[in-house]
């Protein structure tokens, strides 16, 4: 249920070293070369690339991945919680960020080439298959996935720069953006979700598309987005709404004023208070990767509160 706490949110790939990558983070980018399968990535100077074998950084990657699994299986049962039906997401990047960010070895971005793009998507959906069993074996726990997709807006409206800057890429087509997302969707399995905190979403695409719950920053939204929002909770499907802060805030907000302003939306959507319960989640703007250890724990903490708080009343908010 989308209203459903995330209690744990696990970032399963490890922290490589930032590199320009394009103008998406490249640790969001280097961290997937732990699940590819059959596909190897390398540095470059922008970012990565598609290489051949197990290089450096997929070794890396693949340990650190393992220590982190490790040290959450401990924590989990040192907790408690095996057995106890929580949920835990993983994410990763999505099939058309990926493409986008990854080269290959001529220096075009991935997704100028339709055989690399169906290549990597399936490579990776084999491998978040297999870590999310992973996931939900050592911990005996529910285990939803979410592709975090940042350049899904500008692949499809053909903002992307090619070799050079003065180069652009031509727009993916949407009826093939919405069959890689379909593909993954298929594979991987369970709930999955979409997480984008850029601005101008693709509605058309998400709709059609056969993601089960969206995740959004609410400050980028617009009149075009909340009809979009609309839309995909009429479709009986789910939107994560990101309200806070993904970094401390001056000033920390109460868990009735985070409550507030997640009711504020679908309010304004004209939707019962009763779809807040199935379809509504609470959630930071756009993940803690870049938080501090304590404020990450706090937001996690404020987004239960407010979960809380919606589920048991949402007509008392």
């Amino acid at each position: 249920q989308a209203a459903e706490v995330i209690v744990g949110e696990l970032h399963p790939l490890p922290h490589l070293p930032e590199l320009p990558a394009r103008g998406v983070g490249a640790d969001l980018v280097g961290r997937v070369g732990a699940l590819l399968v059959d596909i190897g990535i390398d540095t470059t100077a922008r970012g990565y690339r598609v290489a051949r074998g197990r290089s450096a950084v997929v070794r890396r990657a693949t340990s650190l991945l393992g220590e982190d699994l490790d040290a959450l299986e401990e924590a989990w049962e040192t907790a408690g919680l095996r057995g106890e039906a929580r949920t835990v997401k993983v994410q990763a990047v999505g099939p058309i960020t990926l493409a986008a960010q990854l080269e290959l070895s001529n220096g075009h971005r991935a997704i100028t080439d339709r055989g690399a793009v169906r290549d990597l998507t399936d490579s990776l959906a084999e491998g978040l298959a297999e870590h999310r069993a992973e996931v939900a074996r050592r911990l005996d726990a529910d285990v939803v996935v979410q592709f975090d997709e940042p350049a899904l807006p500008a692949a499809l409206a053909g903002r992307l720069t090619g070799v050079t800057g003065l180069t652009a890429v031509h727009p993916i087509d949407e009826q093939l953006a919405v069959g890689l997302l379909d593909d993954c969707v298929a594979r991987v399995g369970g709930q999955i979700v979409l997480h984008s905190c850029a601005a101008e979403l693709p509605w058309k695409v998400l709709q059609r598309s056969r993601i089960s719950a969206l995740s959004v920053d609410v400050s980028t939204l617009s009149a075009d987005d909340l009809d979009g929002i609309g839309e995909f909770v009429e479709s009986d499907r789910a939107v994560w709404l990101g309200v806070i802060a993904s970094t401390a805030p001056d000033s920390r907000p109460s868990a009735e004023e985070i409550a507030t302003s997640v009711v504020a939306v679908t309010d304004r959507l004209g939707f019962s208070r009763a779809v807040l319960r199935e379809q509504v989640g609470v959630t930071p703007a756009c993940g803690l990767a870049g938080a501090s250890p304590q404020w990450a724990r706090t937001a996690v903490e404020l987004a239960q509160k407010a979960a809380d708080a919606i589920a048991e009343d949402p007509d008392a908010v």
